[in-house]
C-alpha cells in the first residue's frame, strides 16, 4: 500500500493510504477530496479528476505504464489551470512503486 501526499487548494497537506491497482481518481474521490469529482467514473469523458503531479514524480508515474495519451491531452484541454504536470487521475494506476507520490488539487498554490 502506497502513501500519497495531497496538497489542497489552501496549501495544506494530507497523507492518504492508497490501495494498489486503484486509480488516483478513485483514491482521492473516496478519501473525500471534493475537488476530484470523477463524474464520468474514470472513462476519460470529462476532466473532473484533473490534478497536478509533482515534477519529481512525473517521469516515474509515466514509466509505470501511466503514459499521458493524446486522448488524455484532449480531455485536459477542458480543465481549469492546466500545468506541465497536469494529469487526469483516472489514468494513473497506483502501485507500491508510487509510495510517497505527491499530487496537488486544481487551483493549489504550488511553485513547482
Amino acid at each position: 500500500m502506497a502513501t500519497i501526499t495531497v496538497i489542497q487548494k489552501d496549501g495544506s497537506k494530507k497523507d492518504i493510504e492508497a490501495e494498489d491497482g486503484w486509480s488516483l481518481m478513485e483514491i482521492l474521490r473516496d478519501a473525500g477530496f471534493d475537488a476530484i469529482e470523477g463524474a464520468c467514473g474514470g472513462s476519460m469523458a470529462c476532466a473532473t479528476c484533473h490534478m497536478y503531479i509533482h515534477p519529481d514524480w512525473a517521469e516515474k508515474v509515466k514509466a509505470l505504464d501511466n503514459e499521458r495519451t493524446e486522448e488524455e491531452e484532449d480531455m485536459l484541454d477542458l480543465a481549469f489551470d492546466i500545468r506541465d504536470t497536469s494529469r487526469l487521475g483516472c489514468q494513473i494506476r497506483i502501485s507500491d512503486e508510487l509510495d510517497g507520490l505527491i499530487v496537488a488539487l486544481p487551483g493549489a498554490k504550488v511553485k513547482w
